[in-house]
């Protein structure tokens, strides 16, 4: 292997790593972090049916920013529209072997990545032009946006121009990663940004604001059930301090008495 491969295989392990450990401790947190009062949003479900129902039209066509703001629903379910459908062709470049026919049907993939270009655009736009989401973004959003811009960007170009990669040599070395079994990168400038700046956004994912991904699976004002009127919700740390608190009292009257 060139010293090259060898560095961007270390820096693909190196990224994971941190990927994983972050993401892992980050959804540990908000798993533990307690919820003490009922705050869902409204329309409120009134069932956990009515709540999971609620989560998937979330997730998948972002119910609540489409009642929100129509022009940045539609940025933003461009850009992760067109990034799941990138990511799932980008599939066979890890799978060892001759690909399964279904990889056939997903050649038309390819041009999700105009989709995930221009809603990054969009989005991007929004943060320099609109003066109230411009006064609270800081410079990681920009370097955020910016960054997956030029992943984008750099993959159609790779995809839509003269300055193609060979795609054998790519395969090779991703299903070798795959099976360690390391084989020699494509060394063309495009590809490398390209595979560096996903190794970085692998990295910082875990500290940055693409957390809401896990996040909003966890977020308190949509997976709540309204049943405040029904029952008493309370956190099983609060319910331990009210008991506490009970015993106490109670033995602080006994004695004056």
């Amino acid at each position: 292997m060139s010293t090259l491969s060898i560095i961007f295989t270390a820096l693909f392990y190196i990224s994971l790593f941190v990927f994983i450990v972050g993401m892992g401790k980050k959804i540990y947190q908000f798993w533990i972090t307690p919820a003490p009062l009922k705050i869902p949003t409204a329309p409120t479900q009134l069932t956990q049916t009515g709540v999971v129902f609620r989560m998937i039209r979330e997730v998948t066509l972002f119910e609540s920013l489409f009642r929100s703001n129509k022009w940045i629903w539609l940025f933003g379910f461009l850009f992760h529209f067109g990034l799941l459908l990138v990511l799932v062709r980008h599939l066979r470049y890890f799978i060892p072997g001759d690909l399964p026919e279904i990889f056939l049907l997903m050649q038309p993939f390819k041009y999700a990545a105009f989709a995930m270009v221009i809603g990054l655009a969009g989005l991007l736009a929004r943060r320099i032009f609109v003066p109230r989401i411009r006064y609270i973004s800081a410079p990681s959003d920009y370097l955020m946006l910016l960054m997956l811009i030029v992943i984008g960007v750099s993959g159609v170009i790779m995809t839509f121009t003269d300055n193609h990669t060979d795609v054998m040599a790519v395969k090779a070395f991703a299903s070798g990663l795959v099976t360690f079994d390391w084989a020699n990168l494509p060394t063309e400038i495009h590809f490398l940004v390209h595979l560096f700046l996903v190794f970085v956004l692998l990295a910082v994912f875990p500290i940055s604001k693409l957390l809401h991904v896990p996040g909003v699976f966890f977020s308190p004002t949509r997976n709540q059930v309204d049943d405040a009127r029904k029952k008493r919700h309370i956190s099983p740390w609060a319910l331990q301090q009210e008991k506490e608190h009970a015993v106490k009292l109670e033995q602080t009257l006994g004695k004056d008495e």
